[in-house]
């Protein structure tokens, strides 16, 4: 049991969105062709998830901001350099590759609900986009392989996500899964 003193991180807003874009990629994923109402739902939820986190990026709290995580290629690129180095300072908030990895999981995302809803316009004429993007031909096999390319670059990026936050939990010896859950972190470095 840690005896360290800890500092309020990450608000119940960015926790309780973090989970459930977990839950709901999660669920996407795994439903895939076989259950499309679940996969529809959780699709949609990841849509609206992603909208608020866009918002809240903006006007949040400060650990929430973009404005607070997101830095320039050349920070990251320095910063992975000092994590393979074993000599990465600690961030109280997101450190520069765990931002980088925010947006690109953001974006990834985002094109995986937007080629998702594309493609059941096209081939169901269903959902927000029907009747709003080209259809017909080679369309749906453009919206449907698109679709599939984001999810699976998601996936990855998930993976990477979670080796980044295993790599610094172990680095500056405070769990990361903890910290997204309680919204504290240790105030000082161990």
């Amino acid at each position: 049991m840690s005896t360290r003193a800890t500092v309020k991180v990450w608000d119940p807003l960015v926790r309780i969105f973090h989970w459930s874009l977990a839950i709901a990629f999660t669920l996407a994923y795994a439903s895939g062709d076989e259950w499309m109402d679940l996969h529809l739902l959780a699709g949609y939820a990841a849509g609206g998830l992603i909208v608020f986190r866009l918002v809240w990026g903006l006007i949040g709290t400060r650990h929430a901001r973009f404005s607070d995580f997101v830095r320039r290629p050349s920070a990251v690129i320095a910063y992975l350099k000092q994590v393979v180095s074993l000599k990465a300072p600690r961030h109280l908030g997101h450190n520069p590759a765990g931002g980088a990895m925010i947006m690109l999981l953001l974006i990834s995302l985002a094109g995986t609900v937007l080629g998702g809803m594309a493609l059941y316009a096209v081939a169901d004429n269903a959902g927000p986009l029907a009747g709003l993007v080209p259809g017909g031909g080679y369309w749906e096999d453009i919206y449907e392989g698109l679709h599939e390319l984001f999810a699976n670059l998601t996936l990855i990026l998930v993976i990477g996500h979670l080796v980044g936050v295993l790599a610094s939990s172990l680095l500056h010896r405070e769990n990361l899964v903890r910290a997204m859950i309680t919204g504290r972190k240790p105030k000082e470095a161990a």
